[in-house]
């Protein structure tokens, strides 16, 4: 069975909705990097899709928790 589509593709809708429901809760990167117990540069390095960052699903679980939303969020296409 060949693959639909590529990781960066699965990556990059989790990257958008992340700055999505940030800005949403008009949260700055650095008060939810603070409120997430990560460094600014990394949760912006998880945004920026000219980064080849991967990420973990407690990293992931961490910001969904701390802007109060399921993780499965992140998972949606817009």
């Amino acid at each position: 069975m060949a693959l639909k589509h590529t990781d960066e593709f699965y990556y990059n809708i989790v990257r958008k909705n992340i700055k999505k429901f940030r800005k949403e809760k008009k949260y700055t990167l650095q008060k939810l990097a603070e409120e997430a117990d990560m460094s600014m540069d990394y949760l912006a390095e998880i945004e920026s899709e000219k980064r080849r960052k991967s990420f973990s699903l407690a990293i992931l679980g961490r910001i969904a928790d701390t802007l109060e939303i399921p993780i499965t969020e992140f998972f949606k296409e817009n």
